[in-house]
């Protein structure tokens, strides 16, 4: 049994924790940053899903009656403004 056990841990030096600390710290910062851009890509996916589906809905028909569009394009439009500044 001339095997040493080492406990699992290596001795390292100040400049090496705070090298290992800093590097930490950016990985938690970026993870926050792509789940913060994962969740806009996902509420602007799902704000636009329903109008391509709604337009899909009757491709036999050649027209579509949309009473008010101006009013719906522009609250649609600033839905996705506040999305997209979120």
């Amino acid at each position: 049994m001339s095997e040493l056990f080492d406990f699992g841990f290596t001795a390292v030096d100040e400049t090496e924790l705070n090298s290992y600390q800093k590097a930490e710290a950016k990985v938690e910062e970026t993870e926050a940053v792509a789940e913060a851009t994962q969740k806009k890509i996902d509420d602007l996916y799902n704000a636009i899903q329903p109008l391509l589906n709604n337009l899909k809905a009757n491709p036999e028909k050649e027209y579509i009656l949309w009473p008010n569009r101006l009013k719906k394009v522009e609250e649609f439009e600033e839905f996705l403004y506040d999305i997209y500044k979120s």
